[in-house]
């Protein structure tokens, strides 16, 4: 592609097709994890601990995963911002996809011994590292091909991916949970893992035939790359940088909670309750799918702060009787949560949050800021579990929790809205300075000074 040419109709449709398929593809691989580490790998991986030390383990697991994945975004951020998006894209799912059929083939603890969890978490890393450069080149694929206007629609696709990866994930626990207890321990949590091997190759074909954004042609073609692009974004930008982590923060606490640790606490009633909140999972997991572009243009029409805001504050609605309302088992109570708190708050968080995050940096260091951002963000929000566990140990109450979960999400709040309105049809970004210019246009000195 020339600098300054744009892409044809069909090349764009494309993009957004392979971003939204490629993204669904990885977070199934990534919340197969999740949602077996809730149910199954704390028997099978850390037997000699007590039931509730069996849970924190496998949580440490899960969110140890997350703890790579600033490493992945900024790896692949660095290259993502010197080399190009595309050529990324491929890389991430083919690491994620070789980790996660690994786990499908990991001897347990009885069979191995200590190696069986020391296998576990270093698979789980593999794909912390995978999904952490997978957002990123997703993101700004689909979102630098949108037009002035339609950046938070076209981020959306990508978003979509993650909640039908959810709803993914879920059904096939759901369906093999059906299995006697024995031959789901043995054998049949395995199925899912290694199944998601073709996916991977449906992927990674449809991903090779895709173009890079013409943003970052067009910069690529005006600018010298930043040496070291996350340096320059922490030198110029820190307050931004901030700005995103914690509205990262309260993106990934929703997921955290709702997904991981209410599941786990919700199944302690029996398998008949984990099916009926699986099968809630998925339900608003669907709906996500809808309000996902949804909330994505209105961030466009009314800008991304009062859009998101809405969603955290929708959030913490849901949380208040979350706990009892999934452990009761009942389907309309389960539904009462859990579309709120996904379908709404999520979807309206989510909706708009890769388009904020584009809009606050440059389009030449742009993968490797919202690395620092989305990754450390998300990655904090990933030990909501260990924390929830360790504050409620045996006690049924969540309403420490609640608490905590509510302070979090008013703080990512009161971030979003300190933020920069930026609506996509100024399509600007801010320089050092202050003084708002077209993106992909250089400031003086922006990028080629760092050299």
């Amino acid at each position: 592609m020339k600098p300054g040419t744009a892409p044809a109709p069909r090349s764009v449709r494309r993009v957004l097709i392979a971003s939204t398929i490629g993204t669904a593809i990885e977070w199934y691989d990534f919340y197969l994890y999740a949602t077996a580490s809730a149910l199954v790998f704390g028997p099978l991986f850390f037997p000699g601990s007590s039931a509730a030390g069996g849970v924190l383990a496998s949580f440490a697991t899960y969110a140890a995963g997350f703890v790579a994945r600033p490493l992945g975004g900024l790896l692949f951020g660095h290259f993502g911002d010197r080399v190009g998006r595309k050529s990324m894209m491929v890389w991430t799912l083919l690491i994620m996809g070789i980790a996660t059929f690994g786990v499908g083939l990991l001897p347990t603890y009885d069979t191995a011994g200590v190696l069986a969890p020391v296998l576990l978490v270093t698979l789980r890393v593999a794909q912390g590292i995978g999904i952490g450069g997978e957002w990123g080149s997703a993101v700004l694929l689909s979102t630098e091909h949108g037009p002035p206007g339609r950046r938070g629609f076209f981020s959306s696709w990508p978003a979509m991916g993650f909640a039908l990866a959810l709803f993914g994930s879920n059904l096939t626990f759901v369906l093999i949970s059906g299995l006697p207890d024995e031959d789901f321990l043995t054998w049949g949590w395995r199925l899912p893992f290694l199944g998601s091997i073709v996916l991977v190759g449906i992927g990674i074909w449809v991903r090779l035939g895709i173009e890079e954004t013409p943003e970052f042609v067009r910069g690529r073609a005006e600018n010298r790359p930043a040496r070291v692009p996350v340096i320059m974004v922490l030198r110029r930008w820190p307050r931004r940088v901030v700005i995103g982590i914690l509205a990262s923060l309260g993106t990934g606490s929703v997921i955290a909670m709702f997904t991981v640790f209410l599941v786990a606490h919700a199944a302690e009633a029996g398998p008949q309750v984990r099916s009926t909140v699986l099968t809630g999972l998925m339900i608003a997991a669907l709906g996500e799918c809808v309000t996902l572009p949804v909330f994505g243009t209105l961030s466009d029409r009314f800008g991304r702060r009062p859009v998101m805001i809405f969603g955290y504050a929708v959030s913490v609605a849901a949380m208040i009787p979350a706990g009892a309302w999934l452990s009761s088992g009942d389907p309309t109570l389960v539904a009462l949560v859990l579309v709120p708190a996904l379908t709404i708050a999520h979807g309206a968080i989510y909706g708009g949050l890769a388009a904020f995050l584009v809009d606050l940096f440059p389009t030449m260091v742009r993968f490797s800021a919202i690395a620092v951002t989305y990754q450390v963000g998300v990655t904090i929000s990933s030990f909501w579990p260990l924390v929830a566990v360790a504050i409620t140990g045996d006690a049924s109450s969540l309403l420490p929790v609640v608490a905590l979960f509510a302070v979090v999400q008013m703080t990512a709040a009161v971030a979003v809205a300190c933020a920069p309105d930026s609506r996509a049809d100024a399509d600007l970004v801010a320089d050092p300075a202050g003084e708002r210019r077209p993106v992909g246009r250089a400031v003086h000195g922006e990028i080629g000074d760092d050299r």
